[in-house]
């Protein structure tokens, strides 16, 4: 049995990008969850911040696995038709390499046997557990008005007008989060650059004119994911709902939470998912409180600096 070969580089050409994207589907297929994360698949397609990595690797000629390496965070994924030939070990091994003497965290998506077994085995430690929660939108009222304060009224997002605001208050309202506070405006334009991009999805809660000194107080931004992608049919998502810090207490999370679920009800859709961290028990308690129920779990396992590697 040969060994895995591995390869690296900042960016895959056109032709490696596809062979990825195929064996991500094919991973989605036999595990029934998404294997790499929307971040990871965009750098992929796209490139990323400097110092990111593709990493590959092959058995006899064929492409075996994938990883994505950025910032001391990374993802991995072997293809069902190569697993159990020492691909994982050899991706995180290299990746281990690319990491150096600093911190690695690597997420798992849908908390396989398969991922956790090679993470404890190479020393990783569960550092982050990420829920993926659902409930179905036939009870989801069809045309929500629910109470706004006084010179506040929601709007859809208007692509190249509101593009500055919005990066504002996301950072504000996620100043804490390790991934989503740091969005620039090129992350911003790759999602409205892909096909799934609604703006009419995309809900802004303003006091007063947006084009005369208005205020941006939070948002609700829906997604719809194709057939195929995370369900047999198209699902909704609460892609991300934030308000700014200045504006908590005027209970704009649950009127723009019920007008966003009310537009992907009018999609035709007929479930919704989100994720939130499971320590965030508030969050928790809140979307369960609203019909949501725990439906998977993605792990961010870390191996520290400095930690035995295996034999």
């Amino acid at each position: 049995m040969s060994d895995p070969a591995i390869a690296d580089t900042e960016r895959l050409d056109p032709d490696g990008v596809a062979a990825v994207l195929a064996l991500l589907r094919a991973a989605a297929a036999a595990d029934g969850v998404r294997p790499v994360s929307e971040e990871a698949e965009l750098r992929l397609q796209h490139g990323g911040p400097p110092g990111g990595r593709d990493v590959t690797a092959s058995l006899d000629g064929a492409l075996a696995g994938y990883a994505r390496f950025d910032e001391g965070a990374a993802e991995l994924v072997v293809h069902p038709a190569h697993r159990r030939r020492g691909v994982g070990s050899a991706l995180a091994g290299r990746l281990e390499q690319i990491a150096g003497a600093g911190r690695l965290s690597v997420w798992a998506h849908g908390d396989l046997p398969g991922s956790a077994e090679l993470a404890a085995s190479r020393g990783y430690t569960r550092a982050r557990v990420l829920l993926q929660m659902r409930r179905d939108l036939a009870g989801v009222a069809a045309d929500p008005r629910p109470p706004l304060p006084d010179g506040v009224a929601v709007r859809p997002f208007r692509p190249g007008r509101d593009d500055a605001a919005w990066l504002q208050v996301n950072a504000r309202a996620f100043a804490d989060h390790p991934e989503q506070g740091s969005w620039t405006a090129d992350d911003l334009r790759l999602r409205q650059a892909e096909p799934w991009f609604d703006p009419a999805g995309f809900l802004l809660a303003w006091r007063g004119d947006p084009d005369d000194g208005g205020e941006l107080l939070g948002f609700h931004w829906t997604k719809v994911h194709p057939a195929g992608d995370v369900g047999d049919e198209p699902v909704g998502e609460v892609y991300v709902l934030g308000i700014d810090p200045g504006a908590q207490g005027m209970r704009l999370g649950s009127a723009l939470t019920d007008l966003g679920l009310a537009h992907l009800r009018s999609r035709g859709l007929s479930e919704v998912l989100l994720y939130v961290e499971e320590a965030n028990a508030t969050a928790v308690r809140l979307y369960e409180g609203r019909g949501f129920r725990r439906y998977s779990v993605d792990v961010a396992w870390r191996r520290e600096p400095g930690a035995a590697r295996p034999l």
